[in-house]
């Protein structure tokens, strides 16, 4: 654990703010920080959910840097210009990269450095499992997830030793001194760094002379045995080695391995597959045995592997996904060596393939080219460019060209559409077929988003049957349009419904196959995520719903979808006063009454008699003002049912000459108070007896910006959209924001703005 005395790169470190969070190198860091004491906090640009598990667990907050912070470190893949390091530079706060930071906090531990081309993760996981199954109390930081999300990719542990995956590409390798360097294997990688394989091999021979103790190399591997050549405490692992091993049997329940020479153990049985994880094994294995460790022979045989290293995405009788992170063309062809020993006979591998940075894509075109002719066909996407500039020849284009001329028959590129990669991976899909998704970017992402939506394909083709014609039905609606934020993801379904009926088929529908209903009236007063809405939206913008009827007795039924403007300027055409506070209100009636839309020192549910609503279960009810549960800013029946209408009361009758003055003057209020960009409306309640724009704005907040959503110069409680702003970006400065208020002025602001599908206790 650290104290106030800590000290990192020679000066006191108490709070580190790590860029990149969500990254498998920075991630893993931040939580072995958090677990030796440090104070640590994170972000990311593209935050995932899997990341994001651990990192609640670990207590660890992840928003723009607070204020305090003694360190930032940043995955090598950010740039100078981040918002973070510019901010780091101007307040004198020292920026490192993760390697600097790792290699710094693991000094006077005793350090086993897993290293190499390829296998690293893979080997450091099962390293880390076999020794906890051992009861080998070690730290470690892995790169990457384990399959099983109960165990986190990084601890601090409590004894003398940490085993760390360490990383080449951006030559902080450079800073360890091991007490094990366990290499797995040596390919000249990383161009962009390694100008030459020399320049890569003096890397790995000055590591190995750094190691106080043993090397343990591939011996397979030609470059470490040159590299190790005459070093007396170097021992190798692997057939003929003195950590030899054998596969005795290798199929669906995994591996069994004869092991040999210096090993205690005669087998051992590991829960994956392939000869490339039988060496990863075998490496781990005597490691763990180097260290001390009493590993039995079933300390892999419940391995829960680690993500996109050969996981299954989707197995069923049609056809097989497996993910991996190969990027290197001796991973990609030592993985699909691997796969085709595992299909069927008849069934056809596919490739699916991004490439990983212009560099490395340019200076191996034509080793990727003989990788991938093993698969029966290939789909390439564009270069994920992990912060690389593009690089003359090294383009998926050039790629797509290099395959083409070498015969690889069955071949596309498609470029950044990944949607439509996948739509004809599916097209030509035959049963039996295995289908390899490969690359080191994001193609796993755009991989699952593929899987998720064939079922919800299929829903649309069933729920179609039910509606009328009249009614609109489509896929992956963009939903950020709808709103007056201007930013947010699709909905998985999103109706337009014509009638009554439609609603309710909508409702029935969505119950029998548990899915979740969500109204979307004019889009204002929430943030729809970036990854959009997994369930049925429907919005009731048919002219059916707008209706403004005068009723015998003076009242005024209106359809949810009227637009309050709308409703604001009929009502005083026809001289009935009451509503001028909703002018300007950007939303529908519907939405009104889900939030009690209130403006100007009046409340919608001052002016209504009577709601029509629809019950999840289809059930149309007229409820009256005094049986529903009207609060602030909410009406809690229309949480789960929703609003057909209402029957509203005007206040009087008057002039509309003087009710036009009457809204004239809000008008003009309202603009001199509110900001005129995109923005959801005001994002946080007020607090008993204060105002939230207030408090927002005695802490300095207004201005405050993360990406392009910033706290409005103008009203402190409302996050304006600056021109490109991501939901992410909203989330992030609201979290900035609550986090700042609560410190300096020790109250807790709760949002007033809905998440749209999802909950706010998830994201704040």
């Amino acid at each position: 654990m650290t104290d106030s005395r800590s000290t990192l790169f020679g000066r006191p470190v108490k709070r580190i703010h790590c860029v990149g969070i969500a990254g498998m190198g920075v991630g893993p860091l931040a939580l072995y920080l958090a677990g030796r004491g440090y104070g640590v906090t994170g972000e990311d640009d593209a935050m995932t959910d899997a990341m994001r598990v651990h990192l609640d667990r670990a207590g660890i907050e992840v928003g723009p840097m607070p204020s305090g912070c003694d360190l930032v470190a940043c995955s090598s893949a950010i740039k100078p210009d981040h918002p973070a390091s510019v901010a780091a530079h101007r307040d004198g706060i020292p920026v490192v990269r993760r390697g600097e930071l790792l290699a710094e906090v693991v000094k006077g531990l005793r350090l086993v450095a897993v290293c190499g081309s390829h296998g690293k993760t893979t080997t450091t996981a099962m390293l880390v499992h076999a020794l906890r199954k051992s009861g080998f109390d070690a730290g470690y930081v892995v790169g990457g997830l384990f399959g099983d999300d109960a165990l986190p990719p990084a601890a601090a542990g409590s004894g003398e030793w940490v085993v760390a995956e360490i990383d080449e590409s951006d030559g902080t390798i450079e800073r360890f001194c091991p007490e094990i360097t366990v290499a797995t294997n040596l390919d000249w990688d990383h161009p962009d760094h390694y100008r030459t394989q020399e320049d890569l091999e003096r890397t790995f021979r000055d590591l190995f002379e750094r190691t106080r103790g043993t090397v343990l190399v591939n011996g397979a591997c030609s470059i470490s045995a040159k590299l190790v050549a005459g070093r007396p405490r170097a021992v190798r692992f692997g057939e003929g080695g003195e950590f030899s091993s054998r596969i005795l049997l290798d199929d669906d329940a995994g591996l069994l391995l004869e092991l040999g020479g210096r090993f205690r153990l005669g087998s051992a049985r590991v829960r994956a597959r392939g000869t490339f994880n039988a060496l990863n094994a075998t490496a781990a294995l005597a490691a763990a045995e180097l260290m001390g460790a009493a590993a039995g022979r079933d300390v892999l045989a419940d391995y829960p592997s680690v993500r996109r290293r050969q996981g299954v995405l989707h197995r069923d009788t049609d056809f097989v996904v497996v993910e991996d992170y190969a990027h290197h063309p001796a991973e990609i062809a030592a993985l699909l060596a691997s796969l085709r020993g595992q299909i069927p006979r008849g069934a056809r591998l596919i490739a699916a393939f991004q490439p990983h940075r212009y560099s490395r894509t340019a200076r191996f075109l034509h080793d990727f080219v003989t990788a991938l002719s093993t698969a029966d066909a290939v789909h390439l996407l564009d270069v994920y460019p992990a912060g690389e500039d593009p690089v003359a020849g090294g383009s998926s284009g050039d790629l797509f060209e290099a395959c083409r001329a070498a015969g690889i028959g069955k071949l596309s590129n498609h470029g950044s559409d990944a949607a439509a990669c996948f739509a004809a991976v599916e097209a030509a899909l035959r049963p039996g077929d295995w289908l390899a998704v490969i690359g080191a970017g994001d193609i796993d992402q755009k991989a699952r988003t593929w899987l998720a939506s064939r079922p919800w394909s299929a829903r649309a083709a069933a729920l179609r049957l039910r509606l009328s014609p009249e009614t609109r039905l489509v896929r992956e609606e963009p939903l950020g349009p709808k709103t007056t934020l201007r930013a947010g993801g699709a909905a998985r379904l999103y109706a337009e419904p014509a009638t009554v009926e439609d609603i309710r088929q909508l409702f029935l529908y969505a119950a029998s196959e548990s899915i979740p209903v969500y109204c979307l009236g004019r889009g204002s007063n929430l943030v729809v995520p970036d990854e959009g809405v997994d369930g049925l939206v429907f919005s009731l913008v048919q002219p059916a719903w707008s209706r403004f009827d005068m009723q015998p007795d003076g009242r005024i039924w209106v359809g949810a979808g009227l637009r309050l403007k709308a409703l604001c300027g009929q009502a005083a055409r026809s001289g009935l006063s009451g509503f001028e506070f909703l002018e300007g209100i950007p939303g529908s009636v519907g939405g009104a009454l889900r939030m009690n839309a209130g403006a100007m020192g009046g409340w919608f549910f001052d002016v209504v008699q009577e709601v029509l609503l629809m019950t999840p279960a289809g059930e149309v009810r007229a409820v009256p003002k005094e049986k529903l549960t009207v609060d602030y800013r909410s009406c809690f029946e229309l949480r789960s049912c929703v609003a057909l209408g209402a029957l509203i009361n005007p206040v009087s009758k008057t002039e509309s000459e003087a009710i036009a003055r009457k809204i004239e003057d809000f008008r003009i209020k309202r603009q001199a108070s509110q900001p005129r960009e995109p923005s959801a409306g005001c994002v946080f309640k007020n607090p008993a007896g204060d105002f939230a724009g207030r408090l927002i704005e005695a802490c300095g907040l207004k201005g405050r910006r993360v990406g392009d959503a910033e706290v409005s110069p103008v009203h402190a409680n409302f996050i304006i959209n600056c021109g490109a702003a991501r939901a992410a970006d909203v989330i992030a400065l609201m979290r900035l924001v609550r986090a700042e208020v609560l410190q300096r002025a020790g109250v807790l602001l709760e949002p007033e703005v809905l998440l749209f599908g999802r909950e706010w206790s998830r994201v704040l």
